[in-house]
This record gives structure tokens, sequence and C-alpha cells, in this order.
């Protein structure tokens, strides 16, 4: 267990009149976001500068990570505005990048699937030149369900390893596996070419050098492009202990190593989250060229 908060991983409270316009917009449209709902370190900084990552499909989860804060339980949340509240949302931020992400919700016959294209196609509708992020569960593994939200034309598809390998039993719910993670993005790269196909893990929970370097290579060899790599911290005192904080200068290696392996897009550090500064991947030669974008879309 580590003990002692380096000072590398301090960050200031949230405050600010940008910061309470933000927070204005999200309760106003009734919205979800995962910034609160995960206790996320960066909510200062990101609602200060005007966006917010999005939760779609309510605030419960059906699923049990040990690192994750979202609850969990049975979903009682049904809102057929919500596509429409998403996007109204990304206009009154005036967002050029949206990223939306959701529960799990094993519930519904397609894990909500239909409902999260909705919220693309909403956004793409109401917000022209607007490019969608999204960051998705696997679906259980539904072909149909991914290929629903694939149709809908998000710019980037985000399917998120979490870990390593060898930790999966103990960090993820146990419908979780790294293999079926694997084979998500495969399905994505498969079924949509022009999609930038993008992944995340954390570190901190006592995977090593060698367990990261095997995950790298596994995501790239399933057609991954873009990944994130940032440190576990705890939300609150019901998710799992951090085992170790990783130094800055691991970070830059392992970011390095990344794009030595071939990866488009790498962006590893502490405080780095796959919502982090998201809209960074679109000042990149790799994602102008593949999504037709101009430097006025990249701003």
């Amino acid at each position: 267990m580590a003990n002692k908060f380096p000072d590398w991983l301090r960050r200031p409270w949230a405050s600010g009149s940008d910061f309470g316009l933000t927070k204005d917009i999200v309760e106003d449209l009734k919205l979800h976001t995962v910034c609160q709902s995960a206790h996320c370190p960066n909510i200062g900084e990101c609602w200060a500068k005007g966006t917010a990552t999005l939760m779609v499909l309510g605030n419960t989860c059906t699923r049990n990570c040990t690192f994750c804060s979202v609850d969990s339980g049975k979903p009682v949340f049904d809102d057929p505005e919500e596509p429409q509240n998403v996007a109204q949302a990304v206009k009154r931020m005036r967002l050029k990048h949206a990223v939306v992400t959701t529960v799990v919700r094993d519930d519904l016959p397609d894990g909500g699937a239909q409902h999260i294209a909705d919220t693309i196609r909403a956004i793409h509708e109401v917000n022209p030149g607007t490019t969608v992020e999204i960051l998705v569960s696997d679906f259980a593994g539904d072909r149909d369900a991914i290929k629903t939200v694939l149709d809908a034309e998000p710019e980037i598809f985000c399917h998120n390893i979490e870990t390593v390998e060898r930790l999966y039993p103990s960090v993820r719910d146990r419908r979780f596996t790294y293999r079926s993670a694997l084979s998500v993005l495969e399905m994505a790269r498969e079924l949509s070419p022009r999609t930038i196909v993008k992944s995340a893990l954390m570190l901190g929970m006592s995977e090593t050098v060698y367990d990261v370097k095997a995950t790298l290579a596994d995501l790239h060899e399933a057609g991954c492009e873009a990944v994130c790599i940032g440190q576990y911290l705890r939300p609150t005192q019901q998710q799992a202990q951090v085992k170790d904080y990783v130094h800055p200068e691991q970070f830059q290696a392992y970011e390095e190593l990344a794009y030595a392996m071939g990866f488009q897009h790498a962006v590893c550090s502490p405080f780095v989250r796959s919502s982090y500064k998201s809209e960074e991947i679109l000042d990149t030669d790799f994602a102008r060229e593949r999504l037709g974008l101009n430097t006025t879309n990249a701003t």
C-alpha cells in the first residue's frame, strides 16, 4: 500500500465562475457526469475551462469494479430526452470535441447501444462540426450492439482495458475479462475503419513494467491506435487502495514506448484519464487525415 502522497499529485480545489457555469449547465439539463460520479481529480481544471465528460444511461452501474466509485446496483433511469439534452449541453459549452461515457447497463437487451447511438447523432445534428468521442462498456461482447454505436459515426470509439491482465480478477467486475476487452477493440477496428480506436489503463495497482509493455502490445495488436495511461487514485475509502505511485519519468518512458510500438497517439502522465484533454488528438496529422478535419475543426 502506498502511504505518502507525492507532490506531483496535488491539485487545486475546484472553484471560479467558469466552473460554476459548467455546473449550472449540467444541473439545468439534469445530466450526469463521470467527473462527479468517479470523483475525478481533474474536475476543477476541466470545468473551469467549460468542459465536462457527460455520462448517459443514468448514474447506476450494473457491474462493480473495485477501482470505481460510480454507484452499483439496479438502475431505474429512463430518460428518452437525454440524447437531446446532451446535445444541448455540448452546444451551451461550445465544445468542438464532446466526450460521452456511460454506465454499464446489463439490464437492457442491447446494453444501451441504441440510446448511445441516438446521443451521438443528436450531438452531430445540433452541433455541426463537433467531433464525438464515445467511451463505452463491452456490451457483454455483443457485436450487434457495438455495430449500432459505430453506425452513428462517432469520430473516436473508446473502450478502456483499465488494467493489466494479471490484475483483472482483483480489479474488475468478474463479468469483465481482459480478452473480451481486446475483442471489443478488434470488432470496432473491423466494423468501422474510419473511426479512431482508443483505450486507456491506470497504473499504481502493483503492475510491473513487463505487465504494461505486454498490455500495450496486446492493445496495438487488437487495432487500438490511441492510448492513455494515468495514475490510479482512490476515489473514496470504499475503493481499492493505491499500491504505488508511478513517477512522471516512468510515465514519459511508457509514452515513448507506445509511439515506438506504433501507436498513432499516446498520452501518459499521472493525471491522464481517457477523457482528459482528449481533444488534443485532433491536433495530430493522423487524426486530421483519418477524419478529414481542417484546422478549424481541430481547435
